[in-house]
């Protein structure tokens, strides 16, 4: 299901297609808000748990006709699938592995980071308590990943 489209300053183009991987109810609202306002035309997708995002990724049902997203953000603690095995999942596809993986999840633990990194995950970021913080976090996000980074083609 796509949350929403928008036009930056009223130049249309190729949206940027974000596949949201979060459980928390609260922290995707809290990103998909963020994520409207900010200055990149972009369609959000969200998925509340491993295999679903699998599924999407696959365009396996109920997601036959989702796109292939230019940005996956994507939490560790996640039921069914938990992110770890995701992000394996990806980086293991031929097809999928190109496609840069944020991961935004509330661990610190130096196992989970190099973890995450083992398993070839771009970026690693805990998310802030503070929900200021947390605003600028998904900010700096757009800002580096989809202003300054030139994406993969598909």
């Amino acid at each position: 299901m796509v949350l929403r489209e928008h036009a930056v300053n009223g130049v249309m183009g190729r949206p940027i297609e974000i596949l949201l991987v979060e459980d928390n109810p609260d922290d995707a609202s809290l990103t998909i808000e963020t994520l409207q306002e900010g200055r990149i035309r972009n369609n959000i997708h969200l998925v509340e748990d491993g295999v679903e995002a699998m599924a999407f990724l696959r365009q396996a049902p109920p997601h036959q006709t989702a796109p292939r997203p230019d940005l996956i953000l994507l939490d560790l603690q996640l039921p069914r699938m938990n992110g770890r095995e995701v992000l394996a999942e990806i980086k293991c596809d031929s097809r999928l592995k190109r496609i840069p993986v944020v991961i935004m999840t509330t661990s610190s633990a130096e196992q989970d980071i190099f973890n995450s990194y083992q398993l070839h995950a771009n970026c690693y970021i805990t998310k802030p308590v503070e929900l200021d913080d947390f605003i600028l976090a998904v900010r700096k996000i757009e800002d580096f990943w989809l202003t300054i980074v030139k994406l993969p083609a598909a």
